[in-house]
């Protein structure tokens, strides 16, 4: 061994010179003929583009020379391209020509070889041939290439060497050391371990010999990176996870600069007793994103509606979050009580809520509530501005608080990537045809670069929307929008949870939880229980699940005193008159339901109208047989998902409304239509009824789906998509734009 040692350290030396040796050899080799190839190149663009140029310059045509020169760096290699008329000092160019590049410079490498120059796009090669000019004179023709192409070349061929080198050394390296434990000394034992698979590795992989250790090391490193630099990414291969999104982040798209704006913040700091305490609101939107940003870090600005927020900010704003372990900070906008009023009681929920949802309650539009909402949309474009750390950040767009803000900050980033994501569903082009600022709010969405629904069915009817309202080019085959020469993406993604939900970490197991609430809602061991976890919102279908648990009651009085129906429900914008009648109505229904059964051990309606943290809501889906989601009309509806998130024993039936986006995606639950209170009451007695197994089977199928299709699987193929338009982007930048629809 010592002798393999002496060889081995020594030939391991020379390989590492030689390397150190050759491959900065090599890339000046083919950098030198990739110039050499961009020389010729230029002069056969010079002659070509001889006469046209000619012509322009003794009609005078400035304009006409500018636009000719446009067409030609189409070319996917020429990045630029000037003319130094007669006793110019800057060239008439195109709008990229480094500006180190001048007339004086052009005249002094008139037909000599091309120079490398170093711009912010990346290495350029700048050519200079002299064209006749009116006069009998000649005029220097500016070309310049884009290099990037070769540095790309020549980062590849120095990893393909390294990987050369090194593999090399250690084949050499493998070869002696089983040379010498071949050897008189070694080779009885060599060939029995041989004969038992060891040897040289041991069945699992690992390398006996410790000298080849950290040669195995460098290689599976190098590997590795090899792949994961060449590899295409296939979403549906990837484990998705707070890792996989920040990688993705980081990777595709060049940095973390990640902006989130909603209306309503992930934490926020209110006064009870004599201290201040942190809470996080009930929000499918804060449930599904705030994952995401402890993955990615970044800024989220929100409206600061705790009364400690103000408390708890620095002198910018902003405070770090979550409070035990900050990930990132949220950045918090002060309203002024009529700005709340006009713009999220007034347009977005007695306006555009009301519009966008099939639960027939009237919309209510009022001018001063719109000037109110583009007010306050201004403001929150002016802070993701603020708060951009470059002039491409990725700006989340949430919800339809913020019709207008796409196109706001567009104009003043440019080069942002924006994607919207619509969160409630999008209704057909007669309906929103209503709404008195239908232009302004379709174009301020046509700011974004992605424009996101939860289904097919709600891009489909955006589209058509557009189609039927401005004047722009809808592309249904790739799903895009094309007004004033800007492209937007429209496409489906189906929002979902974290997996494993944070909230299932530390509980109890099962029957634990479930004699835990049992004994807190003073219901016996063996009572059963369905949960129903809202806001106190119309659109839920609240009124509709009640009369459903009472129509089962009277068809199935088997279930009278033995079936309780727990019912959470959040209060919510009781500033607006129709959220308080609804109110309301719930706790008059769930009373006359109780009064019904009043001879019944237990009442069949437990309502519990107060804020449940996640942690909470969590037991109670642990603790009950069934879940109904019942909505009216929902936009995907997350409760369904962490029902099932919950549910680890692999135990309880999900009934779900026909008219949730969910129900697209979990067709194992009992779907059901809300409306038909005989329908919901059968499907309430086949839950509570279900063989276990069977309970089993749907579960597991609903748990897969769940898992893989997982919130940062949402916010990653939001990303992916964003990456791959960046990179169209960059190709196309010097394209002809097309034609504003």
């Amino acid at each position: 061994m010592r002798l393999s040692l002496r060889f081995i350290i020594p030939l391991l030396i020379a390989l590492a010179l030689a390397a150190y040796a050759t491959v900065p050899l090599i890339d000046r080799q083919m950098l030198s003929w990739f110039s050499r190839d961009l020389d010729a190149r230029a002069t056969l663009l010079a002659h070509s583009a001889e006469d046209p140029v000619l012509a322009l310059v003794n009609s005078g045509d400035n304009a006409g020379i500018e636009t000719y020169f446009g067409r030609l760096t189409n070319d996917e290699r020429l990045f630029a391209i000037g003319l130094c008329p007669p006793g110019a000092v800057m060239p008439l160019a195109t709008s990229d020509m480094p500006p180190q590049v001048d007339c004086a410079l052009a005249r002094r490498r008139v037909d000599l070889p091309g120079q490398l120059v170093h711009s912010g796009h990346g290495l350029l090669h700048v050519a200079v041939r002299a064209i006749p000019a009116p006069a009998g004179a000649s005029m220097p023709l500016i070309l310049v290439h884009d290099m990037t192409f070769a540095e790309r070349r020549s980062e590849d061929t120095k990893r393909y060497m390294l990987v050369f080198f090194v593999a090399l050394g250690a084949v050499i390296a493998l070869i002696t050391v089983a040379i010498a434990q071949m050897s008189w000394r070694g080779w009885v034992t060599g060939l029995r371990a041989l004969l038992r698979g060891e040897g040289l590795f041991r069945p699992s992989g690992g390398i006996v010999v410790p000298e080849l250790a950290p040669i195995a090391r460098d290689v599976r490193r190098l590997v590795r990176d090899l792949e994961s630099h060449y590899r295409p990414r296939d979403e549906d291969q990837l484990t998705w996870t707070s890792t996989t999104l920040r990688s993705i982040l980081r990777g595709d798209m060049q940095g973390n600069n990640v902006i989130v704006v909603s209306n309503r913040e992930p934490y926020m700091h209110i006064h009870r007793d004599d201290r201040i305490e942190v809470l996080r609101p009930a929000s499918g939107l804060v449930t599904a994103l705030e994952p995401v940003m402890r993955a990615c870090s970044g800024t989220w600005i929100a409206h600061g509606s705790g009364d400690a927020d103000r408390e708890t900010v620095d002198a910018q704003d902003h405070v770090p979050v979550p409070p035990e372990d900050p990930a990132y900070r949220i950045r918090r906008i002060w309203l002024s009580a009529d700005e709340e009023a006009g713009y999220y009681s007034g347009f977005a929920n007695e306006g555009l809520w009301p519009l966008c949802h099939i639960a027939h309650v009237r919309p209510i539009f009022r001018a001063r509530d719109f000037d109110y909402y583009r007010a306050v949309n201004q403001r929150f474009a002016d802070a993701v501005v603020d708060e951009a750390q470059r002039d491409d950040p990725i700006v989340l767009v949430q919800d339809y608080h913020f019709a207008l803000l796409p196109r706001m900050v567009r104009e003043k980033l440019p080069r942002a990537t924006i994607i919207t994501f619509w969160h409630i569903p999008w209704p057909n082009p007669e309906a929103f045809a209503i709404c008195p600022w239908r232009d302004e709010l379709l174009d301020g969405m046509l700011g974004s670069s992605i424009l996101g629904f939860h289904t097919q069915i709600h891009c489909n009817n955006f589209l058509d929307t557009v189609d039927r309202t401005l004047e722009a080019r809808v592309d249904r085959e790739s799903f895009a929008v094309t007004r004033n020469g800007q492209r937007t993406e429209v496409h489906r993604y189906p929002i979902s949870i974290e997996w494993p939900p944070e909230a299932l970490a530390g509980q109890p197991d099962i029957p634990t939880t479930r004699a835990t609430v049992r004994r807190r809602l003073n219901l016996p061991a063996d009572h059963k229980i369905g949960i129903g976890i809202d806001r106190l919102d119309y659109t839920k279908g609240i009124l509709e699940r009640f009369s459903a648990v009472e129509r089962l009651l009277q068809l199935e009085p088997q279930w009278v005193g033995r079936f309780t129906f727990v019912q959470i429900a959040a209060p919510t914008r009781g500033m607006i008159d129709d959220y308080r009648d609804y109110a309301a109505r719930v706790k008059t229904l769930a009373d006359r339901i109780n009064a019904s059964f009043s001879n019944a051990r237990h009442p069949p309606i437990a309502l519990l109208s107060e804020h449940h943290d996640t942690r909470a809501v969590y037991e109670y889906f642990r603790a009950s047989d069934l879940c109904f989601v019942s909505s009216l009309h929902d936009g995907m509806n997350l409760v369904a998902k962490e029902f099932i998130a919950a549910r680890d024993d692999e135990q309880g039936v999900l009934i779900l409304s026909q008219f949730a986006g969910a129900s697209r995606e979990l067709p194992e639950a009992l779907v059901v239509n809300p409306y038909d209170a005989d329908q919901c009451a059968a499907a309430l007695h086949l839950a509570l009824t279900m063989p276990l197994d069977e309970q089993r089977a749907r579960m597991r199928l609903m748990r897969a789906l769940v898992r893989d299709f997982n919130v940062y699987r949402w916010a990653g193929r939001m990303l992916m998509d964003a990456a791959m338009m960046r990179q169209r982007n960059r190709l196309f930048r010097f394209r002809v734009p097309e034609e504003a629809a």
